[in-house]
């Protein structure tokens, strides 16, 4: 016997994986069900359930797949380079797929440890990026850091996170660069 997957173990998990992910993207958290994933992926509603038993387990992997681009390449001047990813952030939070994503998240993870894991692994994986940005960008003398590099996301994505699920409105240019300097003091505009 072989430890091997099955091919078509893993062919029928991969295509429910793209038809769960289409579908969040799509239509968000709501459309990724057992049913419509099968439907979907052109596969049986119980092959769907041997792979993920109870729906959150669906909606959580679902949510693993989505990529998270935001402050993977820092470049100098850093000002800008991070006015422009705040900006990227808050049209993405603007789009509804991307909101209700972001707080199924946030809500699933007050109950559940595993989408609390995922919630923790997608903040830490913003802060730590966000954090090595900013310590470049001191590191250049572009910047002086305000607080602990670590604190950077609270302090600057919060106000895009807010605005964009609680008020659902727009963060307009002002916050953007209210965003910016929250973190430290810039030596040029």
């Amino acid at each position: 016997m072989t430890d091997d997957p099955d091919p078509r173990f893993l062919r029928s998990r991969q295509a429910m994986l793209d038809a769960a992910r289409e579908l969040l993207l799509a239509h968000g958290p709501g459309a990724v069900t057992h049913h419509r994933i099968a439907e979907h992926a052109g596969i049986g509603r119980a092959t769907v359930y041997r792979h993920w038993p109870q729906p959150e387990q669906l909606l959580a992997e679902a949510m693993a797949t989505v990529p998270l681009p935001f402050f993977e390449a820092p470049a100098s001047p850093f000002r800008p380079w991070l006015a422009g990813e705040f900006t990227s952030l808050a049209r993405e939070l603007e789009l509804d797929e991307v909101r209700a994503v972001a707080t199924t998240l946030a809500n699933a993870a007050l109950w559940n440890p595993g989408m609390d894991a995922r919630r923790a692994g997608f903040a830490g994986v913003l802060s730590r990026r966000l954090a090595a940005a900013l310590t470049a960008a001191e590191q250049a003398g572009e910047l002086s850091l305000r607080g602990e590099p670590s604190d950077a996301a609270a302090l600057a994505i919060g106000p895009l996170y807010y605005r964009a699920t609680i008020e659902r409105a727009p963060a307009d240019a002002a916050l953007i660069e209210r965003c910016v300097d929250a973190v430290g003091v810039w030596t040029s505009r």
